[in-house]
């Protein structure tokens, strides 16, 4: 049965095609992936955050049963380090060195979990057992483990030759024009807070196979990623081969968020494993690891000071952060609080700004892009610091934002930090989103909680972000002899429904059911270059190319449907996989089609869409909590979504992506920590220990969309993969921190802001 016609195109709530593999336990993920001969590797890894160490013998793990082969710092030495080219200019012009990630330590490891040796047996027990054969003397030294303390006199330095923790200093705006503007304030309001450090914890853990193929002379990576070109890019640089040596395969992946577009050790080592072998090689790390070892999030100690008019009007803004990088410079990892503080003026029209992010090495895991990439952290500093003005001169939170958004007629609108805003109506958004949350009944509520001895907060954040950077995701569209499509483009589905959101834009061009247009995505064999996904690129970039591609298919098929059927192209209409002379019954299917081609180029379409500059989904998130205060337990009692993402494609993929980004924003708000020991060790390495947010933590969202379509996209489309968790944090923390504003005169909770922190918060309130 053919799924779709016209209908279900541009806008239609298709339902996804790929659940159906999904939900009958027929996807295939890369730990599913086993070839004949496959061996297993497991990574030794350091117990102590900072040591010098040395290996003892490696005879008893390498004479251990089953064991193929080990691995240490010097056998793989020739390998060099993953790189980072992420720095930005410092104020002086220069770049900061970058400390790279080895991949093996040979003399130091620098976290907990950081990789000492790599075992490679028969099976990962095997491997396992072996490694506790390998004797290790680490000579243990005093960590630096905490952001806020990481630039004091007295914290041990995680890398002594740079004589400092300070990896880098940006600076962005013009710190003489916000002087100027402090100068003349008639009040200043300040904020200081901890932005909490996040382990993404996607549902699949990261796994690797690397093999020799010897027939085609070249390295086979098979590992779940966001983009599988740039790791051929970076991994064949690591090898010192051509890219076409080292093919890179991505099956299905069970969530990236970020963190699986980098490269790890992991992947160098099963493939050198298997280039010195000529055996595949298999590392499946599990939920312990993922919490060591995989890239985290956010980590940021932020001070920031409004000034205004007496009117309540932004005059400036100064920002100091402290970005914690962990031990090592991670692939992006320099960038993320840079673009972060691209964003620092948000919605709101301010004249001055003043930005200074010190970033600095601690002995933690190293951190990077999560969810939103410093967007997430921009809008939760500018919006708790918004709803601090609004309370210092005693106006609501709506009225202050209304006098501060930038206009519709200011667009094209120029930031302090040179971003250009094309289009917005930020004031209809929120009008719209107090609306549908019944922002006037919320007194109402507020008494039946009193009346029930609970607490009652209603919070907002109005935010915008950047994504869909400037550049290109090109897509190729190819008439098969069976009448179906298929679509190759460098992009890399994590879930998110890529084949049916393509497919619904060449359906448009084509007029063919969705289910004849097969996608092919993850071979560096099928594509030869790619940007993968991240930064909400996939549909605003891709999406764009696709309907291009198909339509210069369409193109090219009424051209050969004319030619056969004796007719103009301008008359041929195509239906449901075929092509017609328009009012009549003369008509030839795609598969004829397909075989009255003379060339193979003639069954082929490509797109492209450049993009000059990103594009600015933005929105209005309302939060309602209620908070036990015998207990301090707080209850998402209601979540109001108004959102501008330009055009909406399919809106239950839409609403799929809010939700879960969604999810995650009140998830650092209200539960999520990493927390590391004085001594490094991390504490919170578990599930047991590391609180995740649960279905019944949320409620029924009520979600719509007020679309103001881009003018920078060639389709209006704004891009919308990380839109919930940006608004979330922010509206979440802020409804809590209402409630305690309105019954203790509480006017700040760090996150995670949980049970026992709001309870100890109250106590000492009452103590006062």
């Amino acid at each position: 049965m053919t799924i779709a016609t016209p209908k279900f195109g541009m806008g239609a709530s298709v339902l996804r095609l790929e659940d159906q593999a999904f939900i009958t336990g027929k996807g295939r993920y890369t730990d599913d992936v086993a070839p004949e001969g496959l061996l297993h590797g497991y990574v030794l890894r350091s117990p102590v955050a900072k040591a010098a160490f040395t290996i003892g013998s490696l005879e008893a793990a390498r004479a251990a049963p089953g064991v193929h082969l080990v691995l240490t710092g010097e056998d793989v030495a020739d390998l060099g380090a993953l790189k980072s080219k992420a720095m930005q200019r410092q104020p002086d012009g220069t770049k900061a060195p970058t400390r790279d990630i080895p991949i093996l330590c040979r003399d130091r490891v620098s976290y907990v979990g950081d990789a000492v040796a790599f075992i490679v047996a028969d099976s990962r027990a095997l491997a396992q057992d072996a490694s506790e054969l390998i004797e290790v003397d680490y000579d243990s030294e005093d960590a630096a483990a905490g952001t806020a303390a990481a630039l004091d006199p007295e914290t041990p330095l995680v890398w002594p030759e740079l004589g400092s923790n300070r990896a880098f200093t940006y600076q962005l705006g013009d710190r003489a024009r916000s002087d100027a503007a402090f100068a003349r304030a008639d009040r200043v309001t300040r904020i200081d807070f901890y932005n909490n450090r996040l382990v993404c914890n996607y549902m699949e853990p990261r796994s690797a196979i690397g093999e020799w193929d010897a027939g085609a002379d070249r390295l086979v990576l098979t590992t779940g990623s966001q983009g599988v070109h740039s790791m051929q890019t970076i991994l064949s640089a690591l090898f010192k081969i051509d890219k076409e040596k080292l093919r890179i395969v991505t099956p299905d992946v069970g969530g990236g968020f970020g963190p699986k577009t980098f490269v790890y050790r992991e992947y160098a080592l099963v493939l050198e494993a298997a280039r010195r072998l000529k055996k595949p090689v298999k590392w499946a790390g599990d939920r312990t690891e993922h919490f060591l070892t995989d890239a985290q999030g956010r980590d940021n100690i932020v001070s920031a000071q409004m000034a205004m008019d007496k009117d309540g009007r932004f005059l400036s803004l100064k920002v100091d952060i402290k970005a914690n990088l962990g031990a090592y410079i991670s692939q992006y990892g320099p960038f993320i609080p840079y673009i972060g503080a691209t964003m620092s003026t948000g919605v709101y029209d301010i004249q001055a700004l003043d930005v200074e992010i010190a970033g600095v090495y601690t002995n933690t895991a190293p951190v990077d892009a999560y969810r939103g990439a410093g967007r997430p952290e921009a809008a939760l500093l500018l919006e708790k610091l918004v709803d601090a003005c609004a309370r210092d001169i005693g106006i609501g939170p709506d009225e202050i934002r209304r006098r501060n958004f930038i206009r519709p007629e200011q667009f094209p609108y120029r930031t302090q930090t040179g971003r250009l805003y094309d289009v917005g109506e930020f004031d209809g958004h929120m009008t719209q989103a107090m609306e549908r949350a019944d922002w006037k009944g919320f007194d109402q509520r507020l008494a039946a909680s009193k009346a029930a001895g609970n607490i009652r907060g209603i919070g907002m954040a109005t935010y915008i972000e950047a994504c869909a950077f400037a550049g290109s995701e090109p897509a190729h569209v190819e008439l098969n002899g069976d009448g179906t499509i298929t679509l190759k483009i460098g992009t890399q589905t994590n879930g998110q429904g890529h084949a049916t959101a393509y497919a619904q834009l060449i359906s448009d061009k084509l007029n063919i059911g969705l289910d004849k247009i097969r996608m092919l995505q993850g071979d560096t064999d099928d594509l030869a270059s790619g940007g993968g996904t991240g930064g909400s690129r996939s549909i605003p970039l891709g999406g764009v190319s696709a309907s291009r591609a198909g339509e210069a298919l369409a193109e090219k098929i009424r051209k050969i449907a004319a030619d056969e059927l004796e007719a103009s192209p301008a008359d041929i209409e195509l239906e449901d996989g075929s092509a017609r002379i328009v009012g009549t019954d003369r008509i030839m299917t795609f598969s004829d089609i397909a075989k009255a081609a003379k060339e193979p180029d003639e069954l082929k379409g490509f797109g492209e869409f450049v993009q000059d500059e990103a594009t600015y989904p933005n929105g209005t998130h309302i939060c309602e909590v209620e908070i036990d205060p015998e207990t301090g337990t707080t209850t998402v009692v209601g979540y109001t979504i108004v959102d501008d993402f330009g055009v909406t494609v399919n809106p239950i993929l839409l609403a799929g992506q809010m939700h879960g980004g969604v999810v995650q924003g009140i998830g650092q708000a209200l539960v999520e920590d990493t927390v590391y020991g004085e001594d490094g060790q991390l504490l919170t390495a578990s599930f047991m220990d590391y609180a995740m947010p649960r279905a019944d933590d949320v409620p029924f969202f009520s979600f719509e969309t007020r679309n103001v379509p881009s003018t920078t996209n060639a389709l209006g489309i704004k891009g919308a993969g990380e839109a919930g968790t940006i608004g979330a944090g922010p509206a979440a923390l802020n409804a809590v921190t209402d409630a305690l504003y309105r019954a203790y005169g509480i006017g700040h909770i760090e996150m995670p802001a949980s049970p026992s922190r709001i309870w100890s918060a109250i106590q000492a309130a009452g103590q006062r």
